[in-house]
Protein backbone atom coordinates (compact mmCIF):
# COMPACT_ATOMS: atom_id res chain seq x y z
CA UNK A 1 0.00 0.00 0.00
CA UNK A 2 1.19 3.41 -0.98
CA UNK A 3 2.04 5.78 1.76
CA UNK A 4 0.03 8.82 3.02
CA UNK A 5 2.44 11.21 1.14
CA UNK A 6 1.90 9.21 -1.92
CA UNK A 7 -1.45 9.49 -2.06
CA UNK A 8 -1.19 13.08 -1.36
CA UNK A 9 1.08 13.36 -4.02
CA UNK A 10 -1.10 11.67 -6.54
CA UNK A 11 -4.40 13.78 -5.70
CA UNK A 12 -2.34 16.87 -6.60
CA UNK A 13 -1.60 15.69 -9.38
CA UNK A 14 -4.84 14.67 -10.56
CA UNK A 15 -6.48 17.85 -9.22
CA UNK A 16 -8.33 15.97 -6.63
CA UNK A 17 -8.42 16.28 -2.80
CA UNK A 18 -8.61 13.90 -0.09
CA UNK A 19 -11.42 13.65 2.17
CA UNK A 20 -10.93 14.35 5.96
CA UNK A 21 -13.39 13.17 8.38
CA UNK A 22 -13.15 13.64 12.10
CA UNK A 23 -14.74 11.02 14.27
CA UNK A 24 -15.87 11.15 17.95
CA UNK A 25 -16.41 7.19 18.30
CA UNK A 26 -16.90 3.98 16.17
CA UNK A 27 -19.98 4.77 14.62
CA UNK A 28 -18.82 8.19 12.87
CA UNK A 29 -15.40 5.81 11.92
CA UNK A 30 -17.66 3.10 9.92
CA UNK A 31 -19.73 5.80 8.34
CA UNK A 32 -16.61 7.38 6.97
CA UNK A 33 -15.28 3.94 5.94
CA UNK A 34 -18.10 2.93 4.53
CA UNK A 35 -18.95 5.77 2.06
CA UNK A 36 -15.16 5.69 1.06
CA UNK A 37 -15.39 1.67 0.38
CA UNK A 38 -18.32 2.18 -1.36
CA UNK A 39 -17.69 5.29 -3.99
CA UNK A 40 -14.68 3.24 -5.80
CA UNK A 41 -14.72 -0.02 -4.95
CA UNK A 42 -12.36 -1.20 -7.41
CA UNK A 43 -9.55 1.96 -6.52
CA UNK A 44 -10.29 2.42 -3.10
CA UNK A 45 -10.61 5.84 -3.00
CA UNK A 46 -8.25 7.33 0.22
CA UNK A 47 -9.54 9.01 3.56
CA UNK A 48 -8.31 10.60 6.27
CA UNK A 49 -10.07 9.82 9.59
CA UNK A 50 -9.54 13.17 11.79
CA UNK A 51 -9.63 13.26 15.58
CA UNK A 52 -9.13 16.02 17.48
CA UNK A 53 -7.24 16.77 20.90
CA UNK A 54 -10.97 17.07 22.32
CA UNK A 55 -12.16 13.92 20.02
CA UNK A 56 -8.85 12.33 21.09
CA UNK A 57 -9.26 12.61 25.35
CA UNK A 58 -12.46 11.34 24.39
CA UNK A 59 -11.70 8.51 22.23
CA UNK A 60 -8.25 7.66 23.28
CA UNK A 61 -5.03 8.60 21.48
CA UNK A 62 -4.03 4.84 20.94
CA UNK A 63 -7.82 3.72 21.05
CA UNK A 64 -7.93 5.84 18.04
CA UNK A 65 -4.66 4.59 16.61
CA UNK A 66 -5.68 1.04 17.06
CA UNK A 67 -9.13 1.54 15.75
CA UNK A 68 -8.18 3.09 12.19
CA UNK A 69 -4.93 0.63 12.09
CA UNK A 70 -7.71 -2.50 12.70
CA UNK A 71 -10.01 -1.37 9.53
CA UNK A 72 -6.48 -0.66 7.67
CA UNK A 73 -5.15 -4.21 7.80
CA UNK A 74 -8.42 -6.20 8.18
CA UNK A 75 -9.60 -4.53 4.83
CA UNK A 76 -5.84 -3.46 3.37
CA UNK A 77 -7.56 -0.08 2.96
CA UNK A 78 -5.70 3.20 2.64
CA UNK A 79 -7.49 4.76 5.62
CA UNK A 80 -5.49 7.10 7.52
CA UNK A 81 -5.41 8.61 10.83
CA UNK A 82 -4.49 12.32 11.25
CA UNK A 83 -3.80 14.41 14.84
CA UNK A 84 -6.48 17.43 13.86
CA UNK A 85 -5.64 20.80 15.70
CA UNK A 86 -2.97 20.14 18.03
CA UNK A 87 -1.98 23.20 20.31
CA UNK A 88 1.65 21.80 22.25
CA UNK A 89 4.62 19.84 21.08
CA UNK A 90 3.76 17.21 23.83
CA UNK A 91 0.70 16.56 22.38
CA UNK A 92 2.18 16.14 18.78
CA UNK A 93 4.40 14.15 20.34
CA UNK A 94 1.97 11.66 22.35
CA UNK A 95 -0.42 11.13 18.98
CA UNK A 96 3.22 10.06 16.89
CA UNK A 97 4.28 7.72 19.39
CA UNK A 98 0.51 6.34 19.51
CA UNK A 99 1.12 6.03 15.73
CA UNK A 100 -0.75 8.53 14.20
CA UNK A 101 -0.14 8.85 10.15
CA UNK A 102 0.18 12.60 10.45
CA UNK A 103 -0.24 15.24 13.04
CA UNK A 104 -1.26 18.97 12.71
CA UNK A 105 0.53 21.34 14.99
CA UNK A 106 -1.91 24.66 15.10
CA UNK A 107 0.33 27.94 15.70
CA UNK A 108 -2.18 30.25 13.70
CA UNK A 109 -2.60 32.29 17.24
CA UNK A 110 0.90 32.30 18.36
CA UNK A 111 3.56 34.85 16.71
CA UNK A 112 5.20 33.61 13.33
CA UNK A 113 8.37 33.33 15.16
CA UNK A 114 6.95 30.87 18.18
CA UNK A 115 4.55 29.19 15.40
CA UNK A 116 7.73 28.65 13.44
CA UNK A 117 9.75 27.79 16.06
CA UNK A 118 7.39 24.98 17.43
CA UNK A 119 6.38 23.98 14.40
CA UNK A 120 9.73 22.91 13.65
CA UNK A 121 10.53 21.25 16.74
CA UNK A 122 6.92 19.32 15.79
CA UNK A 123 8.32 18.27 12.47
CA UNK A 124 12.18 17.34 13.81
CA UNK A 125 10.69 15.18 16.34
CA UNK A 126 8.36 13.22 13.61
CA UNK A 127 11.81 13.09 10.75
CA UNK A 128 13.39 12.01 13.81
CA UNK A 129 10.85 8.53 14.63
CA UNK A 130 9.94 8.20 10.81
CA UNK A 131 13.89 7.55 10.25
CA UNK A 132 14.23 4.70 13.46
CA UNK A 133 10.61 3.01 12.67
CA UNK A 134 10.66 3.48 8.86
CA UNK A 135 7.28 5.17 9.22
CA UNK A 136 6.48 8.04 7.23
CA UNK A 137 4.99 10.97 9.26
CA UNK A 138 3.56 13.95 7.83
CA UNK A 139 3.58 17.30 9.80
CA UNK A 140 1.26 19.75 8.73
CA UNK A 141 1.63 24.07 9.96
CA UNK A 142 -1.32 26.28 10.11
CA UNK A 143 -0.72 29.72 9.01
CA UNK A 144 -3.78 32.35 9.51
CA UNK A 145 -6.56 32.26 12.51
CA UNK A 146 -9.57 30.92 11.40
CA UNK A 147 -11.24 30.02 14.87
CA UNK A 148 -11.05 26.75 16.73
CA UNK A 149 -14.63 25.10 16.58
CA UNK A 150 -16.24 22.79 14.72
CA UNK A 151 -20.09 23.81 15.46
CA UNK A 152 -23.31 25.97 14.27
CA UNK A 153 -22.33 29.59 14.13
CA UNK A 154 -24.33 32.70 14.12
CA UNK A 155 -21.60 34.74 13.03
CA UNK A 156 -18.02 34.70 12.22
CA UNK A 157 -16.07 33.90 15.13
CA UNK A 158 -14.31 37.13 16.58
CA UNK A 159 -10.78 37.69 15.44
CA UNK A 160 -11.43 35.59 12.26
CA UNK A 161 -10.66 37.70 8.79
CA UNK A 162 -12.17 36.18 5.20
CA UNK A 163 -10.68 38.99 3.22
CA UNK A 164 -7.53 41.20 2.53
CA UNK A 165 -4.91 41.42 4.92
CA UNK A 166 -6.17 38.87 7.43
CA UNK A 167 -5.63 36.09 5.22
CA UNK A 168 -2.34 34.24 4.70
CA UNK A 169 0.22 35.68 2.68
CA UNK A 170 2.18 33.88 -0.06
CA UNK A 171 5.06 35.20 0.83
CA UNK A 172 4.98 34.59 4.33
CA UNK A 173 3.34 31.13 3.61
CA UNK A 174 6.95 30.61 1.74
CA UNK A 175 9.11 31.76 4.63
CA UNK A 176 7.36 29.59 7.50
CA UNK A 177 7.82 26.60 5.07
CA UNK A 178 11.28 26.73 4.58
CA UNK A 179 11.92 27.83 8.31
CA UNK A 180 9.79 24.76 9.79
CA UNK A 181 10.04 21.99 6.87
CA UNK A 182 6.29 21.14 7.15
CA UNK A 183 4.89 18.60 4.85
CA UNK A 184 1.57 20.35 4.80
CA UNK A 185 0.07 23.95 5.32
CA UNK A 186 -3.06 24.82 5.87
CA UNK A 187 -3.99 28.36 5.51
CA UNK A 188 -6.49 31.01 6.29
CA UNK A 189 -8.39 31.67 2.52
CA UNK A 190 -11.37 32.66 3.74
CA UNK A 191 -12.29 29.47 5.15
CA UNK A 192 -13.63 29.37 9.01
CA UNK A 193 -13.81 26.66 11.69
CA UNK A 194 -17.59 25.50 11.74
CA UNK A 195 -20.58 26.81 9.18
CA UNK A 196 -22.86 29.72 9.33
CA UNK A 197 -26.84 28.91 10.93
CA UNK A 198 -27.65 31.09 7.65
CA UNK A 199 -26.30 30.96 4.71
CA UNK A 200 -23.25 29.52 2.85
CA UNK A 201 -19.73 30.57 4.53
CA UNK A 202 -17.73 33.21 2.94
CA UNK A 203 -16.33 32.65 -0.42
CA UNK A 204 -12.81 31.33 -0.44
CA UNK A 205 -10.26 33.11 -2.45
CA UNK A 206 -9.30 30.88 -5.10
CA UNK A 207 -6.91 33.17 -6.60
CA UNK A 208 -4.67 33.33 -3.21
CA UNK A 209 -4.91 29.44 -3.03
CA UNK A 210 -2.88 29.21 -6.10
CA UNK A 211 -0.51 31.62 -5.44
CA UNK A 212 0.15 30.57 -1.55
CA UNK A 213 0.41 27.00 -3.62
CA UNK A 214 3.07 28.06 -5.57
CA UNK A 215 5.22 29.84 -4.10
CA UNK A 216 5.13 27.66 -0.66
CA UNK A 217 5.61 24.25 -2.54
CA UNK A 218 3.61 22.29 -0.32
CA UNK A 219 0.05 20.71 -0.41
CA UNK A 220 -2.61 22.95 1.13
CA UNK A 221 -5.10 21.58 3.34
CA UNK A 222 -8.53 23.37 3.78
CA UNK A 223 -9.64 23.43 7.22
CA UNK A 224 -13.32 24.84 7.87
CA UNK A 225 -14.81 22.98 4.84
CA UNK A 226 -18.06 22.52 6.26
CA UNK A 227 -20.28 25.20 4.91
CA UNK A 228 -18.43 25.99 1.57
CA UNK A 229 -20.44 25.70 -1.64
CA UNK A 230 -19.77 23.44 -3.69
CA UNK A 231 -17.99 25.52 -6.74
CA UNK A 232 -15.31 26.68 -4.22
CA UNK A 233 -14.66 23.48 -2.93
CA UNK A 234 -14.07 22.94 -6.77
CA UNK A 235 -12.02 25.61 -7.53
CA UNK A 236 -9.92 25.24 -4.56
CA UNK A 237 -9.46 21.71 -5.12
CA UNK A 238 -7.69 23.25 -8.49
CA UNK A 239 -6.16 25.49 -7.33
CA UNK A 240 -3.74 23.62 -5.02
CA UNK A 241 -6.08 22.24 -1.61
CA UNK A 242 -5.09 18.63 -1.35
CA UNK A 243 -6.96 17.47 1.17
CA UNK A 244 -10.10 19.13 2.52
CA UNK A 245 -11.66 18.68 6.13
CA UNK A 246 -15.38 18.27 7.32
CA UNK A 247 -16.42 18.18 10.64
CA UNK A 248 -19.68 19.96 11.17
CA UNK A 249 -21.56 18.57 8.79
CA UNK A 250 -21.13 15.15 9.86
CA UNK A 251 -21.95 15.99 13.27
CA UNK A 252 -25.42 18.14 12.39
CA UNK A 253 -26.34 15.04 10.42
CA UNK A 254 -25.51 12.96 13.48
CA UNK A 255 -27.56 14.53 15.67
CA UNK A 256 -30.30 15.23 13.27
CA UNK A 257 -31.18 11.50 13.04
CA UNK A 258 -30.44 10.43 16.11
CA UNK A 259 -32.77 12.81 17.50
CA UNK A 260 -35.37 11.48 15.14
CA UNK A 261 -35.44 8.17 15.87
CA UNK A 262 -35.01 8.64 19.74
CA UNK A 263 -38.53 10.44 18.72
CA UNK A 264 -39.98 8.17 16.55
CA UNK A 265 -38.76 4.91 19.02
CA UNK A 266 -39.05 6.64 22.64
CA UNK A 267 -38.87 2.99 24.03
CA UNK A 268 -35.66 1.89 22.25
CA UNK A 269 -32.81 1.46 24.58
CA UNK A 270 -30.18 -0.57 22.05
CA UNK A 271 -27.56 2.10 20.87
CA UNK A 272 -26.74 -0.40 18.25
CA UNK A 273 -30.52 -0.07 17.02
CA UNK A 274 -30.59 4.16 17.32
CA UNK A 275 -27.27 4.90 16.55
CA UNK A 276 -27.58 2.85 13.32
CA UNK A 277 -29.73 5.83 11.61
CA UNK A 278 -27.07 8.48 12.90
CA UNK A 279 -24.71 6.19 11.07
CA UNK A 280 -26.88 6.03 7.82
CA UNK A 281 -27.32 9.90 7.94
CA UNK A 282 -23.19 10.63 8.32
CA UNK A 283 -22.47 8.28 5.23
CA UNK A 284 -24.42 10.10 3.05
CA UNK A 285 -22.56 13.33 3.94
CA UNK A 286 -19.35 11.91 3.63
CA UNK A 287 -20.24 9.86 0.31
CA UNK A 288 -21.58 13.02 -0.98
CA UNK A 289 -18.39 15.00 -0.45
CA UNK A 290 -16.04 12.48 -1.87
CA UNK A 291 -18.20 12.33 -4.95
CA UNK A 292 -17.05 16.39 -5.29
CA UNK A 293 -13.51 16.11 -4.12
CA UNK A 294 -13.05 13.20 -6.39
CA UNK A 295 -14.65 15.19 -9.52
CA UNK A 296 -17.18 12.44 -9.77
CA UNK A 297 -20.39 13.97 -9.98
Amino acid sequence: MKTLREYIAAASEKKIAIGHFNISDVTALWAVFQAARELQPEQKTPILIGVSEGERAFIGVPQAAALVKSVREEFEYPIFLNGDHTYSFEKVQAAIDAGFDSVIFDGAQLSFEENVRQAKQCVDYAREVSRKTGRDILIEGELGYIGVSSKILDAIPEGVSTSGVGLTSPEKAKEFVEKTGVDLLAPAVGNIHGMLRVGHDPRLDINRIATIRQTAGVPLVLHGGSGTVDEDFTAAITAGMAIVHINTEIRVAYRKALELTLQEKPDEVAPYKYLNEGLKAMQKVVSARLKLFNKLV
